[in-house]
């Protein structure tokens, strides 16, 4: 019912909500569960109103915005690109690297691929790009802000998933390191290649040399540096929680944006608009998606997803691959929002009864679900740079460019499978802590002699005269 609502093109929002009401309707009829069983919608309702870790999304977003507009994006283009001109694919290695510095700052694709798209795609057509690799590079770039935090997505998964956002943010460092170097490797390989596709700038257009040139770049990286402390450097710090580390990005932004004279009442209140319409977009989609995984778990649907999963060939890993199978060709209909709402709820349970790292399985779907914003036919960041790119650039030539960019977000996603530490070594934290064996000790403890024949303690520990186990009421 839900894929021919979608594919008529009624709101995913109004879809999610009206099938869990109608069949609802139906499974009382049939008797799954009584009409009480719906009273939990409200209580459901208001707990995502009232959920203080969604308030990152409009701060992120606000912040995003404000950025895209306050020249933070020209400078840094134009500092790196002057750094790296000489060497072919120059300009490409800067929209590599800004790209990065932009998503450890915005949190969002759209700002991120307009605004380089708008900077130095005119540049790379000027001084002879490929106009497909031109094309791919800034939408690839942009969607490195997908997994490096403050990723909104990693916001809205460790929300569904129930995990802490610090490590979710942790457990991207890897990934996101991984992937900026198989952006840089591929832009290398290239300019050996084919080095005629991505040439140097010429001598004439590199008009910055010694210090100029570094103060040009310092001028962009160290408030850009400052903004990051504010936003990721208080979160692993343990000083702020992410809505609070949002709240202060996004007064950071408002302040860099006034430190480069652009803070007027019009970018606010564009920004104020923006904010509002996604923030608005989110919530409904959060509540339908609400309504449908309630009258979807009142008729066992957790329980029938959990038994296929569970019985996959391969166990864990049949389980892995199929879901990132099965995630990646949603993607081509679904953007990562209704993803994170509709399908990761009913993943949960199979994760934890096949002894899934959480995190671990959170950073990967982030990992495979930023391939939404580049492939056909809904790819958001082809939207983004097909609504600014020039009239003289071929639609095909965006949608070619992106191919080879998604195949190295897929790699990076086998990565990520085949090597888990590459999440998990960055959460550090002490020993692993069994829950049966806790519990089985304070059993013990309560209960002498249930551990061994004689013995009124715990096994390894020296024998504590305790006197009576209290009595519990």
């Amino acid at each position: 019912g839900l894929i021919v609502f979608l594919l008529v093109g009624f709101p995913v929002a109004f879809s999610l909500a009206a099938l869990g009401l109608f069949f609802g309707v139906i499974a009382i009829e049939l008797g799954y569960f009584s009409v009480s069983f719906l009273q939990a919608l409200p209580y459901r309702v208001f707990g995502i109103m009232s959920n203080e870790l969604l308030l990152a999304i409009p701060f992120f977003t606000f912040m995003g915005v404000i950025l895209e507009r306050s020249g933070l994006a020209e400078d840094l283009l134009d500092g790196t690109g002057q750094l790296f001109g000489a060497v072919p694919g120059g300009l490409a290695y800067a929209v590599i690297f800004v790209g990065a510095i932009l998503g450890a700052i915005t949190g969002t694709v759209a700002a991120s691929v307009i605004a380089m798209g708008m900077i130095s795609l005119p540049v790379m057509m000027r001084y002879g790009y490929d106009m497909r690799i031109a094309t791919g590079v800034i939408a690839a770039s942009g969607t490195i802000t997908q997994v490096i935090p403050p990723s909104l997505v990693l916001v809205v998964l460790a929300d569904q998933l129930g995990v802490s956002v610090g490590d979710m943010y942790l457990g991207a460092i890897g990934p996101s390191f991984l992937q900026l170097f198989l952006f840089v490797l591929f832009i290398a390989g290239v300019a050996v290649v084919r080095p005629g596709k991505m040439p140097p700038l010429p001598p004439e257009a590199r008009t910055l040399k010694g210090w100029p040139l570094i103060g040009k770049v310092l001028w962009g990286m160290v408030p850009s540096i400052v903004l990051i402390f504010l936003v990721l450097g208080t979160i692993f710090m343990g000083l702020a929680t992410p809505t609070e580390a949002g709240a202060m990005g996004a007064v950071g932004a408002m302040a860099l944006a006034a430190l480069r004279r652009r803070l007027t009442w019009t970018l606010t209140w564009d920004a104020m608009d923006s904010t509002m319409r996604i923030t608005a977009m989110v919530m409904f989609i959060l509540i339908g998606a609400t309504v449908f995984s309630l009258v979807f778990q009142g008729v066992n649907g957790g329980k029938w997803i959990e038994h296929i999963l569970s019985d996959l060939p391969g166990g864990r890993a049949g389980f892995l691959i199929f879901i990132n199978l099965f995630v990646f060709f949603l993607a081509f209909f679904l953007d990562f929002f209704e993803i994170a709402f509709i399908v990761v709820p009913m993943l949960v349970p199979v994760a934890k009864a096949l002894d899934v790292n959480l995190v671990w399985f959170g950073v990967l779907l982030c990992v495979n679900m930023q391939t939404s914003f580049m492939h056909p036919p809904f790819g958001f960041a082809l939207f983004y740079l097909r609504g600014i790119a020039p009239k003289e650039v071929k639609s095909s030539d965006i949608y070619w460019g992106s191919i080879p960019w998604i195949v190295l977000q897929l790699i990076l996603v086998g990565i990520v499978i085949a090597w888990p530490e590459s999440v998990t070594y960055w959460l550090g934290g002490g020993a692993e802590v069994d829950p049966a064996e806790v519990q089985r000790k304070l059993d013990n403890l309560l209960s002498p002699g249930l551990d061994q024949p004689g013995g009124g303690g715990m096994p390894g520990l020296p024998d504590l005269n305790l006197g009576e186990p209290p009595k519990i009421q």
